[in-house]
């Protein structure tokens, strides 16, 4: 009874290993998790700060440790990323020169890992806001940065980062999720 038993199972083990062996095995392609964006609402900043904005609900404002007081960060916890938003004073027009250089240098330290960096000018005679929304593609480390100025006495330039390694192909929903954020801060930007 023993031996019979013992042939049974293998004939079995045998047949389920062989008979198993007829479909094809096709892997699970690679996927991000699920990311549920916020409806989108805005509140307005303003302060002591020679210029006001609107930001996103689902964002905190925060006054960061080093800096200026009119420097600003907008944190998006869900996201685990910030807008780092600095603003200076124009005191002669080498200065309003300098900035935007320098502003555009920083945009462009990251060509080493971009794919491509766009840029979209921002002109709004009516609230002396005339800007640059650089949108830089790849796994850069700030995929927006951004200036506006009066072109005068105020100039405020911001950067987008997220605290975790670049990855274009996960981050790019946030980043286009975002991305609309800044061009509301920007267009919505009042100088006092």
């Amino acid at each position: 009874m023993a031996k019979i038993l013992k042939k049974f199972i293998g004939i079995l083990s045998l047949g389920l290993i062989f008979g198993s062996c007829n479909q094809e095995y096709t892997p699970k392609p690679k996927a991000y998790f699920r990311i549920d964006f916020p409806e989108k609402k805005y509140q307005k900043f303003d302060s002591l700060c020679p210029f006001q904005f609107e930001y996103p609900t689902y964002a905190q404002m925060l006054v960061p440790k080093t800096g200026d007081y009119c420097w600003k960060d907008i944190y998006f916890k869900k996201f685990n990323a910030k807008i780092y938003v600095s603003y200076k004073k124009i005191t002669l027009l080498d200065s309003l020169n300098k900035f935007i250089e320098d502003s555009h240098t920083l945009a462009y330290k990251h060509s080493i890992k971009a794919d491509a960096i766009s840029e979209q000018i921002f002109i709004n005679p009516q609230k002396k806001a005339y800007g640059v929304l650089y949108a830089i593609k790849g796994n850069a480390a700030t995929p927006l940065q951004f200036h506006i100025t009066d072109s005068s006495k105020h100039f405020l330039r911001g950067s987008l980062y997220f605290n975790n390694v670049p990855n274009k192909d996960s981050l790019a929903p946030v980043i286009e999720f975002l991305k609309k954020d800044v061009i509301q801060l920007m267009e919505t930007l009042q100088w006092k």
